[in-house]
């Protein structure tokens, strides 16, 4: 029976590869209409073919595929918010590694330069918590001194972070990828950091006003020639970076505001006409995110299909077994993944340590699963997208489970145009009816809006009382209530299971928590074999 499956399953394969060789659809004449496309004698109507995923920096493809999401070990005192259910997972791809300290201060030099003359709170938004460290009984001021800057941590995972700043993060990170891939095709130049620099001279000031439309920014400042004199710097206004030099993805896209002019060699259609790149064009990555707990899962337990094109389920943890040592003869005993082993025990014995860190590790240290990712279990635990709910399994899709939609749009201002957000991207906005945190939640104390200050002079409309937010019985889990997956240095081996599921406010952060990115495919699933 093994041998015949094997014969269907390469016949089926030949004939679909054998179909797609002969594929009648084209980008030439349309099937339906006949008429030609790019037919200058007519509408001339571009149809593009070909464009297929981006490969993302830094990424590795992840075939989608059918699995059993949820507990695969019963434990009497564990929270029973992980009922197991089989659900599909379309490709995706995910970071091969956690976010490092490194990656993190890239960021905070490019915000540092690009804001911090103009607005430094924007900066100071973006850093991370260095007191996430702070243990009322634990020496830890070493790490808080020095683990986010010293070189030593630099391919360390980054800690201290909320879900808001890694969800910052990743709509940073699709910007400057697009901004590259733009700037390699000739569609727009390296932006101008000079420009961003001060300058006295008062002929430079006039020259780049006249050309941009925007005022300098002026102010005092000590000569450094006399310390008695002051001289008149000047250096572009926050509103001149906001909305020209700050290259953002849908901005580029849907603001014609938002053109470059200097070095800019446009796309032409085949009228000769100039125009902008837009998404037919294949250059842009679809967007840089947090994996949602669904993808997350399936891609911490890699359940690839053997040779008969089965897979086995019930692992327990990324790696294969049930231990959480390796079992070959290469590395027998050699620990899996850096977690606590029991009351104390971060690393093992002097001159026997195990996992040989007491908190963290490098993010390419232990093996990787059959992915190629490395460290879905141990070192630190991972924000995904969704919100939390302890009924999300028995309610989501049976198809890209996901709980925290909310359909938004960018909002317009009264003359028409989009409105721009602090860091220079089209702002958003949604309505009641448009947000889906709460779809099918079953609990109506959620339901309750606590997300207000409290009034601690006195309530004088009493038509306008809402829930206390003092009140015991008030709900704690919120719409902004996220969960993370995966266990961390700080953890028992039970939360190294890939189902475990924990949660924790999204303006919060910990030295137990981390990310990394992931990114949706677009048309064809991802072909070939995963790494094993």
């Amino acid at each position: 029976m093994k041998s015949v499956f094997k014969y269907l399953l390469i016949v089926s394969v030949a004939a679909v590869a054998v179909s797609c060789q002969q594929r009648e659809l084209n980008t030439k004449v349309s099937n339906t209409t006949g008429w030609n496309y790019f037919d200058q004698r007519t509408t001339n109507f571009e149809a593009i073919e070909g464009v297929g995923n981006v490969s993302p920096t830094g990424m590795l493809p992840i075939q989608g595929g059918s699995f059993t999401v949820g507990e695969k070990d019963e434990f009497i005192t564990a929270p029973r918010n992980n009922d197991t259910r089989t659900i599909t997972v379309s490709s995706f791809y995910m970071d091969k590694y956690e976010v490092t300290n490194l990656n993190w201060n890239e960021y905070l030099h490019w915000l540092d330069v690009v804001f911090g003359a103009v607005a430094p709170e924007l900066v100071d938004k973006a850093r991370p918590d260095h007191t996430v460290w702070r243990e009322d009984l634990a020496y830890n001021d070493p790490y808080e001194d020095n683990y986010f800057d010293h070189p030593a941590f630099s391919f360390y995972p980054i800690v201290g972070v909320t879900w808001e700043q890694a969800m910052a993060y990743c709509q940073w990170r699709t910007d400057r990828v697009n901004e590259l891939a733009l700037i390699k095709a000739g569609a727009i130049v390296v932006p101008p950091f000079a420009d961003l620099q001060p300058t006295d001279d008062e002929a430079y000031k006039d020259e780049w006003e006249q050309y941009t439309g925007y005022e300098m920014y002026s102010y005092e400042e000590v000569s450094p020639e006399d310390p008695e004199q002051t001289i008149t710097m000047y250096r572009p206004s926050y509103e001149w970076i906001r909305d020209r030099f700050v290259f953002n993805t849908e901005k580029y896209l849907m603001d014609d505001r938002y053109v470059p002019e200097v070095g800019r060699r446009p796309k032409y259609d085949s009228y000769g006409e100039e125009r902008k790149v837009n998404r037919a064009d294949g250059l842009f990555v679809t967007g840089y995110r947090l994996p949602t707990e669904a993808e997350w899962e399936f891609a911490a337990y890699a359940p690839v299909a053997g040779e008969d094109g089965l897979t086995i389920e019930g692992k327990v943890y990324p790696w294969s077994g049930y231990h959480p040592r390796d079992m070959s003869k290469k590395n027998l005993g050699q620990m899996q993944a850096n977690f606590i082993r029991g009351r104390g025990d971060m690393m093992g014995v002097s001159g026997a340590l195990n996992d040989r860190h007491v908190i963290t590790n490098p993010v390419d240290e232990f093996a990787p699963n059959d992915f190629g990712l490395y460290n879905m279990a141990g070192n630190v635990n991972e924000w995904v997208l969704d919100v939390y709910r302890e009924t999300t399994s028995q309610e989501t899709s049976e198809y890209n489970s996901y709980r925290g939609n909310i359909y938004s749009h960018p909002v317009l201002g009264e003359d028409g145009k989009f409105v721009l957000d602090s860091v220079g991207c089209i702002q958003i906005s949604w309505g009641k009816e448009d947000d889906k945190r709460d779809v099918l939640d079953g609990d109506f104390a959620s339901l309750f809006e606590t997300d207000y200050p409290l009034d601690t002079v006195g309530i004088e409309n009493l038509s306008e009382v809402k829930t206390d937010p003092t009140d015991i019985l008030a709900p704690r889990i919120t719409k902004k209530t996220r969960v993370y997956k995966g266990g961390s240095w700080a953890d028992r081996i039970y939360w190294l299971n890939p189902s475990t599921r924990r949660y924790l406010d999204q303006d919060k952060a910990s030295s137990k928590i981390g990310f990394r990115c992931a990114m949706s495919t677009l048309g064809d699933q991802i072909p070939g074999t995963p790494v094993k």
